[in-house]
């Protein structure tokens, strides 16, 4: 099992920055990549990036490419997701989640942390 802990939510105005910020615990070796993933009110859970374990190989939504950047910390067991020029539609609940092998399904779920942009 593996467990995931989200922080560093909160509200900012358009064109702010936050940092979130997901710790893994438990069967940490297993994990082969994480992702953030985020949901707007009303809306589906949409996928935003993953990089994997090993910091090697990261992935982006198009709708936050250039702007959001994510990163990994193995000595703290640490994912971290940098947001800059935010913009109102980047608010949503955000998501951390693992998963255990490249064709694997994302097992492991963190509780989410609510980010809200004002315009």
């Amino acid at each position: 099992q593996v467990q995931l802990v989200e922080s560093g939510g909160g509200l900012v105005q358009a064109g702010g920055s936050l940092r979130l910020s997901c710790a893994a615990s438990g069967r940490t070796f297993s994990i082969y990549a994480m992702g953030w993933f985020r949901q707007a009110p009303g809306k589906e859970r949409e996928f935003v990036t993953r990089i994997s374990w090993s910091g090697e190989s990261t992935n982006y939504a198009d709708s936050v490419k250039g702007r959001f950047t994510i990163s990994v910390d193995n000595a703290k067991n640490t994912v971290y997701l940098q947001m800059t020029g935010l913009k109102p539609e980047d608010t949503g609940v955000y998501y951390c989640a693992a998963k255990q092998g490249s064709r694997s399904q994302w097992a492991y779920w963190g509780q989410g942390t609510q980010v809200t942009v004002s315009s």
